[in-house]
């Protein structure tokens, strides 16, 4: 290798192994790539993700890896891949997806220069803490990564990134797609300065837990901050977790003013829409709702007829993890592209360059 390729890729050409669970956002990631490159190949490296009758699963590399920087992507919280196990159609859930990371892996047989892992959606990143008895899942997996070789995790918003705190010697990166989010909203809801300076909008924490992240958009968009916390019954534990009892609201009176629903992900989506209804009751505007990833776990239909019903205007989330066509095609929805956020980040990997500028929450944000 000429000292001039050496300085351009310090770990040899790049070569992506995305799996079957992302190929879609992978491709369009790709084309940016070859484009800002000037490269004529495809950087991504074919493999065949293969189940056997009874379920267990293999992973062949078609190509080969030797000495090129590997990046593996998977979308671990797709449930839109099934197979047959025993004759009976499959869900491939969050585990198989890791678990396959893992045989792609195994596959690599040590001839890579370099093997970094991206989830846009981290595995198991709800069970990021112990209470009582439970597995520290999220935990495990990243010490799993690292044990097998693995140099770096990248992610996007992760749920608690003090989960970093399991593999101190590691690369862990965590990038926030906000600001892409922001923008989008802004334009789609022709939302300009004026506006913004009456100061009309209050951006409300559905708990605790994502106050940060509603005190970022607070800052950014200079509106009000409102948070609920939730009164759990912890005499039980329903689904794995205390079911809540009601939410409570802190803050200013809501009355006329819209609202923008901050949070990571739409899991269910039974705290956004008890939240919206109480905020309707107290006779608030437009209601929004801005997450990076809508998972949608029992359905659209309560998202339906929340919006048929006014008390929701729109969901704003991205494209970093699965959501199917049917829901992609509701007037409500709203996806914000991140493939040219997740390129730049690749891009930045490989050439060993900064990601600070990646890492600025601030970045790039148009106030119209």
């Amino acid at each position: 290798m000429s000292e001039s390729k050496f300085e351009e890729f310090p770990y040899g050409e790049l070569g992506i192994i995305a799996m079957k669970n992302i190929e879609g956002l992978a491709k369009e990631v790709d084309e940016l790539l070859m484009k800002k490159n000037g490269a004529t190949q495809s950087y991504l490296l074919k493999i065949t993700e293969s189940r056997f009758s009874n379920g267990e699963g293999k992973v062949t590399i078609d190509e080969s890896v030797r000495g090129r920087d590997i990046l593996i992507i998977s979308d671990v919280g797709n449930y839109g891949l099934k197979y047959n196990m025993f004759g009976e159609q499959t869900i491939i859930g969050p585990d198989e997806h890791f678990q396959d990371i893992k045989r792609v892996i195994s596959a690599i047989n040590g001839k890579a220069s370099r093997i970094n892992v991206m989830m846009p959606l981290l595995y198991s990143s709800r069970q990021h803490r112990r209470k009582s008895r439970e597995s520290l899942d999220c935990a495990m997996a990243l010490q799993e990564l690292e044990s097998m070789g693995v140099d770096g995790i990248y992610t996007f918003d992760v749920h608690d990134p003090n989960v970093q705190n399991a593999i101190p010697l590691m690369t862990f990166e965590n990038i926030y797609p906000t600001a892409e989010i922001v923008n989008y909203f802004l334009e789609k809801e022709e939302i300009t300065t004026d506006e913004l300076d009456k100061k009309d909008m209050i951006i409300i924490s559905p708990d605790t837990g994502a106050m940060d992240r509603a005190i970022y958009y607070s800052n950014i968009l200079k509106q009000d901050i409102g948070l609920f916390y939730k009164r759990r019954d912890y005499t039980k534990v329903v689904d794995g977790k205390n079911p809540i009892i009601e939410h409570k609201y802190i803050g200013r009176e809501v009355d006329g003013k819209d609202i923008l629903i901050v949070d990571d992900m739409i899991a269910s989506g039974g705290s956004v829409i008890d939240i919206a209804k109480q905020l309707k009751k107290q006779n608030a505007k437009r209601i929004f709702c801005a997450v990076s990833f809508a998972l949608f776990t029992e359905g659209p239909d309560k998202f339906d007829q929340m919006y048929n019903e006014g008390f929701i205007n729109g969901v704003y989330s991205t494209n970093l993890t699965y959501v199917p066509e049917s829901i992609k095609n509701k007037e409500w929805f709203h996806a914000v592209d991140m493939s040219e956020l997740m390129s730049e980040f690749i891009h930045h990997i490989n050439r060993e360059e900064s990601i600070s500028i990646l890492l600025d929450k601030t970045r790039g944000i148009n106030i119209l």
